[in-house]
């Protein structure tokens, strides 16, 4: 195994320098990482071991199948508010199903290559709703740091907060003097000894404040959870039917997209610090293949993790090996001290959740995106308060619906359908729109100057502001479509109708059509509909193929002079035009 595991390209030149500096992050990763596991599982909902095995498999699974070199897998702050509904919901059993569907989501979504996708979610659904999570962690923990009893967990933000309200007066001394002490710590530790993990020091000498000064005064994890295990459970998995898939479909979509938007930034966060370069497919791959594996062991799904993949290259990693070693490091000291563990008390560990919201909370960024007061303030606040106030699926879904629809708008009200003629005060006599007015027009050559992607938003309304042209009648109809980058079947159909309805009394001629439209129209036969003498490089050429079929009867009573042949045309008695050549001096167009 560890052979084939070398000729991957993230083992490339490995030695055993490499492997002591592999050796040196892992080890500090790992013991960073005991604290979190233990309290993003409680956060969750679940005991605090399951978080524990979460580390241990999934940070050791990710690590070695995954794209990135120095991603860190393992339980993150991301997860709590949707992890806690499904357990709140549905049960922790069901959470591993959710968990094990989601894992085989993501492999499936590695496998047809659909990492590169992610990114193109908006940034203003990924910063409302992490800002969201963040505030739920946050508010979440208020219970533990005040030391509040009788309280009932709720599904609904505006519940819990009722409920906090409603409980204030069991607020506990001794548990708000503990999570201050370990908050103190957490925040003075990377100032005094900027290599040592303040969270752990922090829980550290809160615990042995408590333990000494104030026995049996504040709620441990053993006196809430009972004693942690001190090894691996056995391999196991609920039952499993096809209702149960059903309902849980859902929920395992939202861990399964939460998951690898989290792993691929976590990565991409590496990249920037490492100077390397991830594989995003197989990154969700080796993410699918950590959550499809964790629920046996009885762990909580799992992805990468930001802070942690940032510590492990500061730390001086230079392979995946690092986040194997950060799995068993973790592995150890459960085997080893896991009975301790019990004697943390859930005061200690809310500063440690609350400084991981805070840093996770993208203020600035929100802030930023908020005083632009423009429709991405709108999907933002929309994303922000769905993930608070009701849930991340409904946040998620909501926030992109709302930000396709909005960007539907911008591109509609970018959109140029303008009447155009040539600028004959202009040394080049460029076609510009706002040249048509009733005493200068051509009754027999309309110019359309099109801008924007012809797509279903903008179709009926191009087709409805260009038909309008037909009740004149014109000879040539001419459709500048340079700026189009871009047409759909709809904008195809409604060009389609177009060309049907003018082919009955007059030529399209279509000028400067950009690649992807016209392979659009040659699939589906528009092109040779129109035909293939009929679209045109350039306007010039256009226009002198439209002198050729002008009535010039019509030309010697006209006074509009709209191009710069009028005058020669309203006096010329007989004009023979010969094929595309024209007038000489058009080229000018």
């Amino acid at each position: 195994m560890f052979g084939k595991l070398l000729i991957d390209e993230r083992f490339q030149h490995y030695n055993w320098k490499s492997l002591q500096k592999d050796l040196i992050s892992g080890i500090i990763v790992g013991i960073i990482a005991i604290p979190l596991g233990m309290a993003f599982a409680i956060a969750s909902g679940v005991k605090p071991e399951y978080g524990i095995y979460t580390t241990i498999i999934a940070g050791i699974l990710i690590s070695l199948f995954g794209g990135s070199k120095f991603q860190i897998g393992g339980p993150t702050g991301a997860f709590i508010p949707i992890l806690f509904g499904i357990v709140i919901t549905y049960g922790y059993e069901n959470l591993l199903i959710a968990g094990f569907m989601a894992g085989v989501i993501l492999i499936l979504m590695g496998i047809f290559k659909l990492g590169s996708l992610i990114k193109y979610i908006p940034r203003p659904v990924t910063i409302g709703f992490t800002t969201g999570i963040a505030v739920t962690i946050f508010t979440g923990q208020i219970t533990n740091f005040l030391g509040l009893t009788g309280i009932e967990q709720k599904e609904y933000f505006h519940e819990n907060m009722a409920e906090i309200f409603v409980h204030l007066n069991t607020v506990n001394l001794y548990s708000i003097i503990t999570a201050v002490i370990c908050l103190v710590t957490i925040l003075l530790t990377p100032k005094l000894f900027p290599k040592v993990p303040g969270p752990l020091i922090g829980l550290l000498i809160s615990t042995f404040v408590a333990a000494i000064l104030y026995p049996g005064e504040v709620a441990t994890i053993g006196t809430a959870y009972g004693e942690i295990p001190n090894s691996l459970p056995q391999i196991s998995f609920p039952e499993v039917d096809l209702a149960t898939i059903g309902k849980l479909l859902g929920p395992a979509f939202v861990i399964a997209l939460l998951g690898g938007i989290e792993s691929l930034l976590s990565a991409v966060v590496a990249d920037g610090m490492s100077n390397s370069r991830h594989n995003s497919n197989k990154e969700l791959i080796g993410q699918g293949i950590a959550n499809v594996i964790t629920p046996l062991f009885g762990g909580i799904p799992a992805t990468g993790a930001i802070a942690r993949t940032a510590t492990n290259i500061k730390s001086g990693a230079v392979s995946p090996l690092s986040g194997v070693i950060h799995g068993i490091v973790v592995l150890i000291v459960l085997m080893v001290f896991a009975p301790y563990a019990s004697h943390i008390p859930l005061a200690s560990l809310a500063p440690v959740l609350m400084i991981v919201a805070w840093n996770m909370s993208e203020r600035y960024v929100f802030s930023y995106i908020l005083k632009t007061k423009t429709s991405d303030s709108l999907v933002l606040v929309v994303t922000f308060l769905l993930t608070v106030l009701v849930d991340l699926t409904t946040a998620v879904q909501v926030g992109l619906l709302l930000a396709v629809v909005l960007f539907t708008k911008r591109m509609v009200d970018s959109q140029v359908v303008e009447r155009a003629l040539p600028n004959l005060n202009t040394v080049n006599q460029k076609i510009e729109t706002q040249m048509v007015a009733d005493g200068h027009d051509c009754p027999q050559i309309t110019i359309y100057n099109i801008e924007g992607p012809l797509f279903f938003g903008v179709a009926q309304s191009f087709q409805q502001t260009v038909m309008n042209t037909i009740n004149h009648q014109p000879k040539v109809l001419l459709l500048r479509m340079g700026k189009v980058p871009f047409i759909d079947i709809t904008g195809e159909a409604h060009l389609a109708s177009i060309v049907k309805n003018f082919s009955k009394h007059g030529t399209v001629l279509i000028s400067g059509l950009n690649e992807q439209p016209k392979e659009m129209l040659k699939k589906t036969g528009l092109y040779d509909i129109i035909g293939e003498e009929k679209f045109f490089q350039n306007t010039g050429h256009a226009i002198q193929y439209s002198l050729n079929l002008l009535d010039t009867t019509k030309c010697k009573s006209c006074k509009h002079f709209a191009f710069s042949e009028c005058k020669d045309l309203s006096s010329t008695k007989e004009l023979v035009l010969e094929g595309k050549k024209g007038y000489t001096s058009i080229s000018q167009y």
